[in-house]
């Protein structure tokens, strides 16, 4: 049996960026063909809900489904982009919908999965928005309105967040290692897998491996992880 498995995360997926698409489609019918695939978080820069009906989403539907009636097996993680991913988008390409945090076997090691944005306890402001963003009550509120409605909400939404970036330091938006270890001993793993901050590196924690993946920008970044190796690269857009 193969145990390949592939991770990666933060695509930001838009209809602006063509190259970032046709990198990814390339790389899910090539190299992640008929492996286990991993994506941990903002597949899509915004979704709207599971009916969106954009050009993108749709064409991103196809690629999906095509790779998993290929023989791939796809687990999708909402992230903080795209956190109105649901059953319904994953169910029509044949994704297992991952909660976060969770813990699969990956490379025979428990592994503990995360988009990480809840890693990022010192950005005390975005931890305010995404407790109310997350609530049940919050979503049906916002998937009751229009397609049209929520693109404009979506668009505003982007615009905040990154005026609001843009006056915070760096730091703040990395991830808190006191929270890492918090996690990785709440879950009793030696090994941690995230995305979101884009800041692609191996680190050696307190409690074991930390893993971040980086974003799909000029570069793309892929995780790649057997039973014998573990190997973050990195290829051209």
């Amino acid at each position: 049996m193969n145990s390949t498995c592939y991770l990666i995360s933060d695509l930001h997926l838009t209809s602006d960026r063509p190259d970032t698409l046709k990198a990814f489609a390339k790389f899910i019918s090539e190299e992640a063909a008929q492996k286990k695939l991993y994506i941990l978080g903002d597949l899509f820069e915004a979704w709207l809900g599971d009916d969106d009906d954009s050009s993108l989403a749709n064409e991103v539907r196809v690629l999906l489904k095509t790779f998993t009636d290929e023989g791939g097996q796809l687990y999708l993680m909402p992230g903080n982009r795209d956190f109105l991913l649901g059953e319904t988008f994953c169910n029509t390409v044949g994704a297992t919908l991952l909660t976060d945090p969770t813990v699969h076997i990956i490379g025979a090691e428990p592994t503990l999965l995360m988009h990480g944005d809840t890693l990022c306890t010192d950005d005390i402001e975005y931890q305010k928005f995404r407790k109310i963003s997350r609530d049940p009550c919050w979503k049906e509120n916002i998937l009751s309105k229009s397609l049209e409605e929520r693109r404009s909400l979506a668009k505003n939404l982007r615009q905040m967040s990154s005026e609001a970036n843009s006056n915070k330091a760096e730091n703040i938006m990395d991830v808190n290692t006191s929270t890492v270890d918090e996690f990785m001993t709440l879950y009793e793993t030696k090994q941690l897998i995230h995305g979101h901050t884009h800041r692609p590196q191996h680190h050696q924690e307190r409690f074991g491996d930390r893993w971040v993946l980086g974003a799909w920008e000029q570069e793309a970044w892929i995780l790649k992880i057997t039973d014998d190796e573990r190997l973050l690269k990195v290829i051209r857009i």
